[in-house]
């Protein structure tokens, strides 16, 4: 699914190619599919969550535009309606695994869009308003819409590494998926390390590579299978998003029938040593 840069700059050397200037550009206020292929019907490689900021490569006469995301280089063609290339300066980042923003500072106002962790906001103009001992503060959303969140889910993030990953513990599986509205395998390993500053690549054979190969498990590492990953709780014990149980789960290798199954596909454990 990953373009290397290498790869991208010879297929552009091809006849009929030509290199390009990427624009800055940056997700909307929902979260954009990237997909393999300019079509609704090509598999999601990975998400852009909102405000995301992305290199924005061609667009297309079909309406799609070919994106690199920013924090990881990820490459994928995106709905061209979905993204936006004027100036984005985002000064506050949603800490909520889940949260909604609102056209006004109720709890019953229009719900105006779906944030996860990680979802890039700018502060609106105006005082932070309390109502019923909530606060709400204004907040700009990716495209130039005014809304409202509560303060709380822009708190800064409390607990370890592992308590942060726990919390997503039954959040369904979604191939490509990059929030608690739907993760795959290696989104969630690189959501969670990223939250502690560990960031890591998009897919499981590259997080692999980025870490430093160990034979015994501790809490925090990660456990490797063939085209899949896990974060390790304990020496045994592993949180993952997995299609199985299309959700996230923790199984304990070489116990029961699929723990049996992890166990014996097991390549490897990583940890983060920098």
């Amino acid at each position: 699914m990953k373009i290397a840069e290498d790869a991208l700059r010879a297929h552009l050397t091809e006849p009929g190619w030509r290199f390009v200037a990427p624009t800055p550009a940056h997700a909307g206020a929902a979260r954009l599919s990237l997909r393999a292929h300019p079509d609704p019907d090509a598999a999601q490689v990975t998400e852009a969550l909102p405000g995301e900021p992305l290199d924005l490569l061609w667009e297309n006469a079909g309406g799609w535009a070919y994106v690199r995301t920013a924090h990881d280089r990820y490459l994928g063609w995106a709905r061209a309606d979905g993204l936006h290339a004027r100036p984005w300066q985002p000064d506050l980042t949603v800490t909520a695994r889940r949260a909604h923003a609102y056209a006004g500072p109720k709890i019953s106002q229009t719900i105006r869009a779906e944030l996860a962790f990680g979802a890039r906001l700018a502060r609106g103009p105006g005082e932070v308003v309390t109502e019923d001992h909530r606060r709400w503060v204004p907040v700009t959303l990716p495209g130039g819409t005014d809304a409202w969140v509560q303060e709380v889910t822009l708190a800064p993030l409390e607990g370890d590494l592992l308590t942060f990953a726990l919390g997503f513990l039954d959040t369904p599986y979604v191939w490509g998926g990059r929030s608690a509205w739907g993760l795959d395998c290696s989104g969630l390993t690189q959501l969670v390390y990223g939250a502690f500053g560990r960031p890591l690549p998009r897919d499981a054979d590259q997080q692999q590579q980025a870490l430093t190969p160990v034979t015994d498990a501790q809490p925090g590492d990660l456990a490797f299978f063939p085209g899949h990953v896990g974060l390790m709780l304990g020496d045994r014990r592993m949180l993952h998003a997995n299609a199985t149980h299309m959700r996230v789960t923790v199984e304990t290798l070489g116990e029961g029938e699929y723990g049996t199954r992890l166990q014996s596909d097991l390549s490897g454990f990583g940890r983060w040593t920098q």
